[in-house]
């Protein structure tokens, strides 16, 4: 568990991986698929992903330059660990993830006040 926290740890990670499981994006196409996440962790996160074998990364020699991530086959492997957490989230009553939206709203605001 904790070598695949260590790859996959905060909350954007699994998004990330979640849309690359659609196909290859462009950085601006994972951007707007995930409008609250900053250009620094997209950028910090696909590094990481990339420095473990998770994506690759192709940059294409035009002009504007044009750069693809993509899952590896290891990071294609990660469809069925998503799959089964989904498949979990499934199965627990709505009020759960209403008292989390509550306590997530309670830490915007704790952080927005400091």
């Amino acid at each position: 568990m904790a070598r695949f926290l260590s790859l996959l740890d905060g909350p954007w990670a699994t998004l990330i991986v979640r849309e690359l499981l659609k196909g290859p994006h462009r950085f601006n196409e994972l951007a707007e698929a995930l409008p609250r996440i900053s250009a620094h962790t997209l950028t910090s996160r696909l590094r990481t992903f990339e420095k473990h074998g998770l994506v690759t990364r192709t940059a294409y020699p035009e002009i504007p330059p044009r750069v693809v991530y993509e899952l590896t086959p290891a990071g294609q492997d990660l469809r069925s660990v998503l799959e089964a957490m989904n498949a979990w989230a499934m199965t627990l009553p709505a009020s759960v993830f209403e008292l989390a939206e509550d306590v997530d709203s309670g830490r915007s605001q704790a952080i927005a006040g400091s």
